[in-house]
């Protein structure tokens, strides 16, 4: 089953772009730190790296692909304007980018989002809309308005440019640890983990590539593990970041066949992984940042012996959030 309307071109990046994206990347951003903190090592009982994309300008590795995909479109399309959909994160790399270049940038948001990443959209110049009640719905309101508006549409995952410019995360990765056995990613729309599926199989990396997802927004999990694409009705987890109700034409094909296997997590885990991140490495991680953390800790006993990698992306987390995963009660 396909689950979305048609877009543009979907030929997936090579290594070639993803090395022509670093330029346009560290244009406006460091590399971020790779880092093996000592009390994370005991905790999962193996060698434990973490890649704190929480680092980055927006606090994800999101803002890579929106500086390569924005440093590229023609005139027609900024004269236009862009518009996207998103939960948090890839709106802040849209409206990030967006405005570095003075571009205008609208992005629609489920009602209810993270307040803190409004106010991060908004601080980078987009003007944010609310609309449905998860981020499905305002996808399918924003490709709507952008035919009927004209503006240039930026898919949150069918973007080869913005697959290209994620990679580089990869790359760092890769470069940094060629000898790193597993590496754990969270998956929404899919880009961080096909990234780096496609620059671990050019460099020719033995990595298993793991990604993760929360029980409560499986659709992906789902179709990975079976034969059909399938569309959740629904989802219901507080880590807003994989909160996705399908899968993606660019990222589902290289993920079904290159990914090792997908950790999906309880909603008790995921609060767990925050509590981890913040005891063992001293981040206030999102839930979905936090999320390769309590998947490599469950799946601990597998892992004994190896270098693991894990992706932290997503440092947006609100009160809200820390008040549940330490049990404050809300006033």
């Amino acid at each position: 089953m396909n689950p979305e309307p048609g877009t543009r071109n979907l030929e997936l990046p090579v290594l070639a772009d993803v090395l022509a994206a670093r330029p346009r990347v560290y244009s406006r951003m460091q590399a971020s730190p790779l880092l093996r903190h000592p009390l994370l090592t005991p905790w999962v009982g193996t060698d434990v790296w973490v890649k704190h994309e929480n680092h980055n300008p927006t606090g994800a590795f999101k803002i890579r692909g929106g500086l390569n995909l924005i440093a590229q479109l023609g005139e027609d399309e900024r004269r236009r304007g862009v518009i996207s959909a998103s939960t948090g994160n890839h709106g802040q790399s849209v409206a990030f980018a967006a405005q570095v270049h003075g571009i205008r940038c609208r992005v629609v948001v489920p009602v209810g989002t993270n307040a803190g990443k409004v106010a991060g959209m908004r601080a980078s110049g987009a003007e944010v809309v609310e609309y449905g009640r998860d981020f499905d719905e305002a996808r399918e309101f924003v490709e709507d308005l952008a035919v009927r508006e004209g503006w240039r549409y930026v898919h949150s995952a069918n973007e080869p440019h913005l697959i290209a410019g994620v990679g580089t995360m990869a790359l760092e990765i890769f470069e940094a640890l060629p000898d790193a056995d597993y590496v754990f990613v969270p998956v929404g729309g899919g880009s961080g983990a096909a990234s780096c599926c496609l620059v671990r199989t050019a460099l020719g990396s033995r990595a298993k590539i793991i990604g993760v997802q929360a029980e409560q927004a499986d659709a992906f999990a789902r179709s990975w593990r079976g034969p059909e694409r399938v569309v959740a009705d629904r989802t219901a987890t507080f880590a807003e970041g994989v909160a996705t109700r399908v899968t993606f034409d660019l990222t589902f094909p290289i993920l079904k066949t290159e990914l090792e296997n997908v950790v999906t997590l309880s909603e008790a885990e995921l609060e767990e992984g925050v509590r981890a991140s913040l005891a063992w490495t001293h981040n206030l991680s999102e839930a979905s940042g936090a999320a390769p953390l309590a998947a490599a800790f469950k799946c601990r006993a597998r892992l004994r012996g190896s270098k693991v990698v894990c992706v932290m992306s997503g440092g947006n987390a609100d009160a809200a959030t820390l008040r549940r995963v330490l049990g404050v009660p809300v006033d």
